[in-house]
């Protein structure tokens, strides 16, 4: 007498669904990795053992062909510290971060730190890790 089994299991796998959670993953990634730094500078920063974890409102580079940038957009330095202070009306946090690469004169980055100074800004200087 032979007994049959009324359940068959079905041994093949649906990958419709594996494939597009990795989709998702995938476009997950590419825009977060693009979000991280939109309009960076190509800078060489100084390096130092003190870091801070604060987050500046806005960010002033100075490449090392003395070139300045507030937050990405080239601005002549004779109207540097106009568009800073129109950029700080903006925000109650005062807080600017001071990109240099590391051949720039000290005389340049003394100019926007006396423009911090004057208009009372908390200035950070920007470093790489040690």
């Amino acid at each position: 007498m032979a007994i049959k089994r009324g359940l068959k299991i079905n041994k093949e796998s649906g990958s419709s669904a594996q494939t597009d959670l990795m989709f998702l993953l995938l476009m997950f990634m590419l825009m977060a990795t693009t979000l991280i730094n939109p309009n960076a500078l190509k800078l060489t920063l100084p390096k130092s053992s003190n870091q801070l974890k604060e987050r500046p409102y806005t960010t002033v580079s100075v490449t090392k062909d003395l070139q300045f940038y507030l937050d990405g957009e080239r601005v002549p330095f004779s109207q540097l510290e106009g568009a800073l202070a129109a950029k700080m009306a903006e925000s109650d946090d005062k807080t600017v971060s001071l990109h240099a690469d590391e051949g720039v004169p000290i005389g340049e980055v003394v100019k926007v730190m006396n423009i911090a100074n004057n208009n009372q800004y908390r200035l950070i200087l920007a470093t790489q890790p040690e």
